[in-house]
């Protein structure tokens, strides 16, 4: 191996090195296992800190909070209706109208248990918030609704069935807001429709507010690692906000004015999304924060509101769908408002479109006809190697010719070791003398640089790998598979567990570095660069780790057909290329006189 195709080596890792850290949660975050999260318990009070709303308070409300149009309203019958369908189960409290449960039927938690993404010590959310002409600030959360005696307390939707249950919160002037929710079977989420009635001389400031205040459940063994992936986002004229805690101490928060097409929180596979009815909001606001949990763990938690205008007549309407489900890009993409972005697959202008075109459809497309998804990042690994042929086959080939140069270069070195600028001249000569590219063997290597960026994040972002098995020990693609655990931590990479994967890359890396260094004063590359690399894979998803194993086993049997179609093939000098003299322009002055002819 030539010192470029090393240069090539160092750099790749040294980039890998860089964007793992700019990626990766602080030192001082992490945990060393990133055991079973701790249910999200952040304060209820992240959406009022900043409240938007501007009320002005006065003094009898620290005695009666709900002032005269919702005095009693904290007290009342709280009956649970229940909402089946096939893809979850909901549970809808008439204390504060608020989704109390939201379970998914074809999901489980890390551990197998039923995946609940509501945070039952919060009681539920999905309120309202306002403020009134008496000048209090209303959250009814805690006020209780009336809905229909009559109506059944558990509802199965089967086939194409919907069903609506309407809400009804009464002030005491007379007036009626309703919150009616309307669930269609097959669909991740429902439709919400809030109604003022005779609320004019209510409601003041000209806003209300639809609020999700306490984040979701998380549902993976790594807290951690999901607390990667946690945040908040606005999405107004065609521009995502997103708001993340860096810390404990930090708690983000940020408003948005003017018409926002949606708002929404996630965790690393799944999401809830409030969108309105297209051009009818005022704006929106994020807050959020961390906590710390057990086994040094932390847990993210964001709060949203959707800013709604009240115009001060006797009805005032307002629609939104909330999406509540996995954050699948497909999924997502169907409801056409840019919700997919929530789903982080690499930077926009140049790995983004790798993963969400190129890499997730070919692997979706592989897995309608092989159902293991083990098995299809083998039939991917193999038609991306087919496809990087080319690349690859022409660093082989250059590396094998900067081989064959090795003994010419050795004398030059020992003929003009007094005067370097001297040797360096010579060897460029000797380099365009026999047509080698000192960087070919380095180039194609960074070309690939963008293919391992995009595959890190489609293998550890979507949910289509995630509790996805293969074989073995290998019980879940989208996180690290660990064989043993050591009894102590290897400084700066943090290793502790150690993946099988990325030991069998490692091994196979070092054989391509055994075939290819042949050069005795880089001997150290056959076995650092492995070493690095695998310490570096080591907390890679074993879905990437499974990818790069096959391909370096690939990549060995192309070494080796390369290596005996090039044995017999003899070091060659270029023969320079001819120039004709005078260029076209000679060529049109002997072809002048025919002309006149």
């Amino acid at each position: 191996m030539d010192r470029q195709s090393i240069l090539g080596y160092i750099l790749i890792f040294v980039l890998l090195v860089v964007w793992m850290w700019m990626n990766s949660p602080k030192p001082s975050q992490q945990s060393d296992q990133g055991k079973q999260a701790a249910p999200t318990t952040v304060m209820r009070d992240s959406v009022k800190r900043a409240e938007p709303l501007r009320a002005k308070i006065d003094t009898t409300s620290r005695v009666d909070p709900l002032g005269k149009f919702f005095a009693g309203k904290n007290h009342g019958l709280d009956r649970t209706i229940t909402v089946e369908t096939d893809l979850f189960i909901a549970e809808i409290s008439t204390k504060g109208g608020l989704i109390k449960r939201w379970q998914l039927k074809k999901y489980t938690t890390w551990d197998g248990k039923p995946l609940e993404l509501v945070d039952y010590k919060h009681g539920g959310d999905l309120s309202l918030l306002f403020a009134t002409s008496d000048g209090r600030l209303i959250n009814t959360h805690d006020l209780y609704f009336a809905v229909q005696s009559s109506i059944s307390d558990h509802q199965v939707l089967t086939g194409s069935d919907e069903y609506s249950l309407k809400l009804v919160l009464a002030a005491t002037n007379g007036g009626t807001i309703s919150k009616t929710l309307r669930f269609k079977n097959g669909d991740y989420g429902f439709t919400v429709d809030v109604a003022f009635e005779q609320m004019s001389n209510v409601v003041s400031n000209f806003e209300y507010q639809l609020l999700w205040e306490s984040g979701l459940r998380y549902a993976e063994h790594n807290s951690v690692d999901e607390s990667s992936f946690s945040s908040a986002f606005g999405y107004a004229g065609k521009e995502l906000t997103e708001i993340d805690a860096p810390d404990l101490e930090t708690r983000p928060e940020k408003n948005l004015s003017g018409t926002v097409d949606w708002v929404a929180t996630r965790t690393k596979y799944f999401a809830l999304a409030i969108i309105p009815e297209q051009g009818t909001s005022e704006g929106a606001y994020l807050s959020g924060g961390r906590i710390e949990a057990p086994d040094k763990g932390v847990v993210e938690s964001y709060g949203i509101a959707m800013k709604m205008p009240f115009r001060g007549k006797d009805k005032e309407h307002g629609s939104f769908k909330v999406f509540f489900g996995p954050a699948d890009l497909g999924l997502l993409k169907s409801y056409g408002v840019g919700l997919e972005k929530i789903v982080g697959l690499g930077w926009d202008w140049v790995i983004r479109p790798i993963s969400e075109y190129v890499m997730l459809p070919l692997m979706t497309f592989i897995h309608y006809l092989v159902p293991n998804w083990g098995l299809v990042i083998i039939v991917f690994s193999i038609i991306i190697k087919i496809a990087l042929h080319p690349l690859t086959r022409s660093s082989m080939r250059s590396m094998k010719r900067m081989q064959a140069l090795q003994p010419l270069m050795n004398e030059l070195r020992e003929k003009y070791k007094d005067d370097p600028q001297k040797m360096n001249q010579q060897v460029l000569n000797l380099y365009k003398e026999y047509g080698v590219n000192p960087a070919g063997g380095c180039l194609p290597l960074l070309l690939q640089f963008p293919i391992l960026i995009a595959l890190y994040n489609v293998f550890r972002a979507t949910i289509e790998l995630r509790q996805a098995d293969f074989v073995w020990w290998i019980t879940d693609l989208s996180i690290p598979d660990t064989i043993f655990t050591l009894p102590f931590e290897i400084p700066f990479f943090g290793v502790r567990d150690v993946s099988g994967l990325a030991l069998a890359m490692g091994i196979t890396m070092f054989i391509q570095q055994k075939m290819t260094v042949k050069d005795p004063r880089q001997k150290a590359m056959i076995w650092m660069m492995p070493i690095m690399m695998t310490l570096l894979f080591n907390s890679f998803p074993s879905g990437l780790n499974l990818y790069y194993f096959v391909f370096n086993i690939l990549s060995i049997g192309q070494q080796v057909m390369i290596n005996r179609q090039s044995d017999d093939e003899p070091l060659r000098k270029v023969e320079p290329k001819k120039k004709s003299a005078g260029g076209i322009f000679a060529k049109l002055g002997k072809d002048l006189p025919r002309l006149k002819k």
